[in-house]
C-alpha cells in the first residue's frame, strides 16, 4: 500500500497579487484626507502600505496622531470604500493569466487560500466580482486574525486545511507578505507586478520572484524541491 499524497496549499495575497486595486485604494485613501481635511499622501506612499492591517497602515502614514484617531481613519477609509462598492466603481481586475495560475496549480493537486489585509467583507465582495468564491478554500483576513507580518494567517490556513507548513507556500506582492511567510516557516513566492520591488521582496526572504503569470507554477514546483 503506498502512501498518500500529501496535501499542499498555495496561500495567496489578493491586493497587488491576485487583483490590480491600487487605483480604488488610492480613491478612497485621497478621501479620507479630504474628510479630515489634511493634505493628500502621494501614490508611492500609499501603495507602500497596501497589505498592512487598515489601522497600522493609518499609522504608518498620519504619524503622531493617537491611537483612537488612526481606529476612526481606518473606519472612514472603510466606509468610503464601501460607498466606492455600491455605486459600483470600485476597480480591481484580475491581473493577467491570474486564472490560468489558478488552473495550472489546482490541476496540480494545490489547494488555493488567500490571506489578506481585507476584512472579510471586503475579500468576499472582491471574490464575487471575479466569481471566484469557490476557487479558495480557507480565505484568512485582517479582522479575524492579527494582521501582517504576523504569522497568525498562515497558521490558522494551516489548520483549517489541514496542511504541514513544509508543504505550504505564499504568493505576494509585499515584504508583508515573504515575512509573514518566514514567521510561519512556509515558503514564499513574490511577484513583480504589485507593491514592493524584486530585489525588497528577495532580501526579505522570498525563494524567488516571478514577471508574471506564466512563471508562477514553474516557480512552485522549483521551490518546493528545495
Amino acid at each position: 500500500m503506498t502512501n498518500a499524497t500529501p496535501l499542499q496549499l498555495a496561500i495567496f495575497d489578493c491586493d497587488g497579487t491576485l487583483v490590480d486595486s491600487q487605483h480604488s485604494i488610492i480613491k478612497a485613501m485621497t478621501m479620507t484626507c479630504d474628510t479630515y481635511k489634511i493634505a493628500r499622501i502621494d501614490r508611492d506612499s500609499i501603495r507602500r502600505i497596501v497589505g498592512l492591517p487598515l489601522e497600522v497602515a493609518m499609522e504608518n502614514l498620519f504619524k503622531g496622531r493617537a491611537e483612537q484617531e488612526y481606529i476612526e481613519m481606518a473606519a472612514c477609509y472603510r466606509a468610503h470604500f464601501r460607498d466606492m462598492r455600491l455605486n459600483d466603481t470600485v476597480e480591481e481586475p484580475l491581473f493577467p493569466g491570474t486564472i490560468e495560475a489558478l488552473n495550472a496549480l489546482e490541476d496540480a493537486g494545490w489547494l488555493l487560500g488567500v490571506a489578506t489585509g481585507k476584512a472579510m467583507r471586503g475579500l468576499e465582495a472582491t471574490l464575487k466580482t471575479h466569481d471566484l468564491q469557490k476557487r479558495f478554500v480557507t480565505l484568512q483576513t485582517a479582522d479575524r486574525a492579527l494582521g501582517k507580518p504576523h504569522p497568525e494567517m498562515v497558521e490558522k490556513a494551516l489548520a483549517q486545511t489541514g496542511v504541514d507548513a513544509h508543504n505550504a507556500i505564499v504568493i505576494g506582492d509585499t515584504t508583508y507578505d515573504i515575512h509573514m511567510a518566514c514567521n510561519a516557516n512556509v515558503k514564499s513566492i513574490g511577484v513583480a507586478w504589485g507593491y514592493h520591488n524584486a530585489d525588497e521582496l528577495l532580501e526579505a526572504g522570498a525563494a524567488c520572484v516571478v514577471q508574471d503569470y506564466s512563471e508562477l507554477a514553474m516557480a512552485v514546483n522549483k521551490t518546493m524541491e528545495r
